[in-house]
């Protein structure tokens, strides 16, 4: 009997980003009644004469270093899950790159969450190396999670979902609605006209907004039977998406949104909206991939 993809992937390198991707690793895998995986992944290392020799010591040191890393991390993961009985934790160290590593195995998880930055990036506005490549080659959902000094994320906000039409929208507001239901929170519904603001609508905004109000019927309907316990709260705006999209982020614990939108022509390519809501959004930040 085939067996689908399963547990909670996450990355693991011992920057304070990817501590904050085990913590909510940790309540996503508690929820879903999934193991953690936990990965670490050491470079391999290119040498020539004369020192060559040294590459058995580098890998033994990494590999000492890796597992004083997933040591760690599963203390985190013990600690994440407080008063309720933590996940199963799996641990692995794999030679290869990082964002490599991450990107193949993601191939098996039910979902993959990374950090944002990782170990040596610059800043907020920039994405690590694993997070990009996960986002542009990963498999399933992709869940970044950052660390700010920000408040403690309030578990009775709702999750935000992105939608479009297209069928990446389509997979992501399944997952959304999964995710609101499993939390036992609003969910809402977001659409957007236009990925350019548009003031010159004025008196023909009545007309748009209708148009939006069907969309978001026509989308949500099938779901909404499945899921009555989730209330759904719909938005209909004519702006930029991802503006408005990281606006809203500010007052919700989890956003959703697919990996292309309507202009997207290859599974391989990052939508601008997946991309600027994972460099600015407030809260974790789940972009569904194709599998």
């Amino acid at each position: 009997m085939a067996v689908g993809p399963s547990g909670i992937l996450v990355g693991v390198d011992g920057s304070p980003d990817s501590e904050a991707a085990i913590r909510w690793a940790t309540h996503e895998a508690i929820l879903r009644e999934q193991p953690v995986r936990l990965l670490h992944a050491i470079a391999p290392v290119v040498v020539t004469w004369p020192v060559a020799y040294l590459e058995a010591s580098y890998i033994e040191s990494m590999e000492t270093n890796g597992r004083d890393i997933l040591d760690a991390a599963q203390k985190t993961v013990q600690a994440a899950a407080g008063d309720k009985a933590p996940p199963e934790i799996e641990s692995r160290i794999v030679n290869a790159a990082a964002p490599s590593a991450l990107v193949t195995a993601s191939r098996d998880a039910y979902m993959t969450v990374s950090g944002s930055r990782g170990l040596g990036v610059l800043g907020r506005a920039f994405l690590g190396s694993v997070s990009s490549a996960l986002l542009h080659h990963g498999r399933g959902p992709i869940a970044i999670v950052r660390t700010d000094d920000a408040p403690a994320v309030d578990t009775t906000a709702p999750v935000l979902v992105g939608i479009d039409g297209s069928p990446a929208s389509e997979e992501a507001t399944a997952l959304a609605f999964d995710e609101a239901s499993s939390r036992g929170v609003p969910l809402v519904a977001l659409h957007a006209w236009s990925d350019a603001s548009f003031p010159s609508i004025g008196n023909d905004w009545e007309r748009y907004e209708d148009g939006g109000h069907r969309i978001l019927a026509e989308r949500l309907a099938g779901w909404q039977e499945r899921y009555p316990d989730v209330q759904v709260q719909r938005r209909i705006v004519s702006d930029d998406p991802a503006t408005r999209l990281v606006e809203a982020s500010k007052e919700a614990q989890l956003v959703v949104v697919g990996s292309r939108g309507r202009g997207g022509f290859s599974s391989l390519v990052l939508g601008s909206v997946a991309a600027k809501l994972a460099q600015a959004a407030t809260a974790p930040v789940i972009v569904v991939r194709p599998r």
